[in-house]
């Protein structure tokens, strides 16, 4: 919602927001573009009478500024129906859809086009560090989007993605996740079908070499060319091969057999996936793998993925986004991988709507055998324990119910040459900041 602001007002519109947490480095993005930010939802918001109000997926009726848009009469909309009438309506748009890695494969493909000289505009649901923005209009036909299965408001119970329409598709990968509105894993397959069959026949459909779960998808029927990624030894047409332990430096091949060896910033197997990915995508659209190879190498990141925000005392503090068991391992192997002699300790909020039910209970304690110790953070309204996680926990675990006991226990157990990874999908609290202070003292 962030990124769509930015991009109506980059349009010319006045625009204004609210939200119950507001934190950066989105709201610093905010007021940097003149972007009015309410702390709740207040009805004064509403005076003067705005010509538009978008709702975010995460508002739902007895909201007092919704009850008041329907009581009023105001126009209203959701955020990908009005992003895709009014912005990418006859745009060449390349969504990167997916369980895991849509933000950092988004934001890869971005890259990859700008560095090409292409100019696209795009919307990601981070801020990747090539732009230090998540969101811009761009100078040319294509726009790069990350494409989320979730749902897109109280009133439009479909996937957001199936707004966008686009003609190069991404399918990253596909898992049993967002508890709350999806009953199984098939109904999440469901949706991704009703994706695909939005995709013109001159387009392209990017899928992984193996997985079970697109294998169901499109034995459904597909109208669109398909090419393949994965590692080198599936065949896929698109692949990648590690030459470094943690994915440091790496070898891509397209499928003409050609290929270009790739050393970067990033770390991990996933990521790994995600540069074939967006490779794929990026030479769809004419990026000739030179190029690719090229940008590759100049990718900065993602800010909040695997993100180093310091390293007080010899003590290297990671801020990163995963909230699923499979994110969460795929983390924490690439940090043991990297850490070397030091330990690695994981600092988990189970913040995500499926975390916080329970739904992954019986697959987090393999998810963090990788981390020396896990301090897992129980919140406010977490339903039922943790404690069936940490006994079952192949790691060393405890639960801190509390924010600052928990930064005095981190900062007490880490030492010089340990890492820390700090995993939650939202603010946490503050906590990044207060054991970076603590660290520091």
């Amino acid at each position: 919602m962030g990124g769509l602001a930015q991009l109506a007002r980059a349009q010319g519109y006045r625009v204004t927001g609210s939200d119950t947490n507001v934190y950066p480095p989105m709201s610093t993005q905010l007021n940097a573009a003149g972007i009015d930010l309410w702390e709740g939802y207040s009805l004064e918001q509403l005076n003067p009478l705005p010509d538009l109000v978008v709702i975010g997926n995460a508002l739902s009726r007895g909201n007092p500024v919704v009850e008041a848009v329907l009581e009023r009469g105001i126009p209203y909309s959701s955020g990908p129906q009005w992003l895709g009438e009014e912005l990418l309506a006859g745009k060449w748009v390349l969504a990167v859809s997916g369980t895991h890695g849509k933000t950092t494969t988004t934001s890869m493909l971005a890259w990859l086009l700008d560095y090409a000289g292409m100019q696209p505009g795009f919307l990601v649901g981070g801020v990747p560090s090539n732009f230090d923005r998540s969101a811009r209009l761009g100078e040319s036909d294509f726009f790069v989007i990350e494409a989320d299965e979730y749902d897109t408001a109280f009133f439009d119970k479909r996937s957001k993605f199936l707004h966008y329409r686009p003609r190069t598709l991404v399918l990253g990968n596909l898992e049993f996740d967002h508890a709350d509105i999806f009953p199984d894993l098939q109904a999440i397959e469901r949706q991704f079908h009703h994706l695909i069959r939005c995709v013109p026949s001159n387009g392209l459909l990017i899928r992984p070499k193996v997985s079970e779960a697109f294998d169901r998808v499109l034995s459904r029927g597909v109208w669109t060319p398909v090419t393949t990624f994965g590692q080198l030894e599936d065949d896929a047409e698109w692949s990648v091969r590690a030459l470094s332990a943690a994915g440091e430096t790496f070898e891509l091949r397209n499928p003409r057999g050609e290929s270009c060896t790739v050393h970067w910033g990033m770390l991990g197997a996933h990521n790994l996936w995600n540069a074939c990915a967006a490779a794929a995508a990026a030479h769809h659209v004419g990026v000739p793998l030179a190029v690719i190879g090229e940008g590759l190498r100049t990718f900065a990141g993602v800010k909040r993925r695997l993100e180093l925000r310091g390293e007080p005392s010899g003590i290297a503090v990671y801020d990163d986004f995963a909230h699923h068991p499979t994110a969460i391992a795929c983390t924490l192997e690439t940090m043991a991988k990297r850490a070397g002699s030091g330990s690695v300790i994981a600092v988990i909020e189970p913040r995500s709507n499926s975390m916080r039910t329970g739904v992954h209970a019986d697959q987090l304690p393999a998810a963090t055998r990788m981390a020396d110790y896990v301090f897992w953070y129980q919140p406010p309204g977490l339903d039922g324990s943790l404690e069936r996680i940490v006994t079952q926990s192949q790691s060393p675990s405890e639960i801190v119910s509390d924010i600052n006991e928990l930064a005095l226990k981190v900062a007490a157990k880490a030492t010089a040459g340990d890492s820390v990874v700090i995993m939650s999908n939202g603010g946490f609290g503050g906590f990044h900041e207060l054991l970076l202070d603590m660290l520091e003292a």
